[in-house]
């Protein structure tokens, strides 16, 4: 999901040659490198990318996550029966062309990043770093097609090898090697070079957060542990708290989706999954601003939709909702109106389907 927020961005085991040119049509210099945490023939661990319940806990600024509103947010996103918490680190390019990468002070400190997987830790939350990029005068980061390739992917490599050496040292139970880069992630040859740079720094699995109608176009999905999805597809043509009709809306995309994963052996993560609480959400669950108007009871008809979908599906790996609380002073969508399902009738979903005697069980 794109941030909005003020002048920032809106909204390796080695597999045989012919494995790799058949799943991703590439030739050998292209083939996967393996996985450190895949078993024989190049299968990732299930035990480490099943069962994921999580709630996103994004930040604006620098110091988000060292501020003393980072603990009570983390309490309560464990108090709903979630298990993981996912945190996002932003670097910025100035324009959709350029290929430098840089922080800025909405990019959070990396002491506060240690500051707060110890602190998730301590709350017994797993943890998921998702670093991103987007553009300084806020766009799409799935625009970003730089002009000189070879430089924009040495920054990202810099960029991202450096997340990966502080998930190793802070223990980060999974990370993400890009988010909802559609102009780039094409690249097979250049992203799985990121990818092995990666790998030679963090051993646990890696994930890739393709938004909803990015993921099948992905070329390297068999040089990672677990297939991610950003998974905001509309459902609806018009405002509705049916979960019935919901859930029929789902039902051609959970066919899609296991077929995908049949094919690539891999399970699917939604690294994300979000309803704003607005009139006519899952019209576009994309948008931070589809209404003016509240809409708590078809946020919690989504959630309920989703997870009645999803919950059973032996190929699913789990959810990571987008998002929780805001920071103070943020500028973000009102409360009322935003992502965040706390205090919300969403909130009581995710607590009756994450407890232990949920039909989803224990997990996680």
């Amino acid at each position: 999901m794109s941030a909005k927020k003020g002048t920032a961005a809106l909204l390796a085991a080695a597999v045989l040659f012919l494995a790799a040119c058949q799943s991703d049509g590439t030739a050998g210099r292209d083939a996967p490198t393996g996985r450190a945490t895949g078993r024989g023939g190049g299968t990732p661990d299930d035990r480490k990318v099943s069962g994921l319940r999580g709630i996103t806990l994004p930040s604006w600024n620098t110091d988000d996550y060292s501020s003393p509103e980072a603990a009570g947010y983390l309490r309560q996103i464990a108090a709903t029966g979630a298990r993981w918490v996912t945190f996002t680190p932003t670097w910025y390019q100035g324009r959709v062309t350029d290929s430098d990468l840089r922080t800025t002070d909405e990019t959070a400190d990396d002491d506060s990043l240690r500051h707060i997987i110890g602190l998730a830790h301590a709350a017994g939350l797993k943890t998921m770093l998702k670093p991103h990029v987007d553009l300084v005068r806020g766009g799409d980061r799935a625009e970003i097609r730089p002009r000189d390739t070879d430089a924009w992917f040495a920054a990202y490599e810099r960029f991202i090898t450096h997340y990966a050496r502080l998930a190793a040292d802070t223990g980060a139970e999974q990370l993400a090697v890009g988010t909802e880069l559609a102009g780039t992630s094409g690249d097979g040859r250049r992203w799985r070079r990121v990818i092995a740079a990666v790998r030679e720094r963090y051993h646990g699995p890696l994930t890739y957060a393709a938004n909803y109608d990015e993921y099948q176009k992905v070329p390297f999905w068999k040089d990672l542990d677990v297939i991610g999805i950003d998974a905001y597809w509309p459902l609806s043509g018009k405002a509705t708290a049916d979960v019935a009709r919901l859930r029929r809306a789902w039902q051609p995309i959970t066919e899609e989706l296991a077929a995908f994963a049949a094919r690539r052996d891999r399970k699917i993560l939604f690294t994300e999954a979000g309803y704003v609480s607005q009139r006519g959400t899952t019209t576009a669950p994309y948008s931070w601003t589809i209404s003016k108007r509240a809409g708590e009871d078809e946020q919690a008809a989504a959630y309920e939709a989703l997870l009645a979908t999803f919950a059973k599906k032996p190929w699913w790996a789990g959810v990571c909702w987008w998002m929780w609380d805001d920071w103070p002073d943020s500028g973000e969508t009102a409360e009322r109106l935003a992502y965040t399902p706390h205090g919300k009738p969403a909130e009581k979903v995710l607590r009756r389907w994450w407890s232990p005697s949920s039909p989803s069980g224990d997990r996680g």
